[in-house]
């Protein structure tokens, strides 16, 4: 679910809130951005293939942390966060459901396409899909932190987020008849 990945690299920023808390916000920013972006691959190329690594955006990623510990800048530390971030959405993706309308019928093999070995890594059901009850507390468990010891406006954000899921969890199954209607 979205709302989970922009979480996700909202927590990312974890050390910057306790360590350089004036880079906070920004590299939290970062991170809920690298968090939904490889998803733009839903409207172009091929969804959890085009923009999602794996292994691969770690190649990217790992220097960037290199570069923000040694030069810490507000550039550098949002650089890290958000590549970490984008990196990561693909990893979680194989921890779900497959690419699938109705993935709760476990009729796809393919989770996310591993660049590196050229083939795709097969769907792990520990949230059985986008929107199940368990990824609206994992959405929910995620943000408590950002709630607690973030400063504004992620607080809010991360609320946000969370009665998003909770809206999006509620619908998420009437969806694909209205998906299969609008794209045919």
């Amino acid at each position: 679910m979205a709302f989970t990945h922009a979480l996700v690299g909202a927590l990312l920023a974890a050390p910057v809130v306790a360590l350089a808390p004036e880079f906070a916000v920004p590299a939290a920013a970062a991170g809920i951005v690298g968090g939904l972006l490889p998803d733009l691959d839903l409207f172009v190329g091929r969804h959890r293939r085009t923009l999602h690594f794996p292994v691969l955006g770690w190649a990217l990623a790992l220097p960037a942390i290199g570069v923000a510990a040694v030069a810490p800048t507000t550039a550098t530390v949002a650089a890290a966060v958000g590549s970490a971030s984008f990196a990561l959405h693909a990893g979680t993706d194989a921890l779900g459901a497959g690419d699938e309308i109705r993935p709760w019928e476990r009729t796809s093999a393919e989770a996310v396409f591993d660049h590196r070995r050229g083939r795709w890594i097969a769907p792990r059901y520990w949230i059985r899909y986008d929107g199940a009850p368990e990824d609206v507390v994992a959405t929910a468990a995620l943000a408590a932190p950002i709630v607690a010891f973030y400063p504004a406006p992620l607080p809010a954000i991360a609320a946000a987020c969370v009665a998003l899921g909770v809206a999006y969890a509620v619908v998420r199954r009437r969806l694909p008849p209205v998906v299969e209607e609008l794209v045919g």
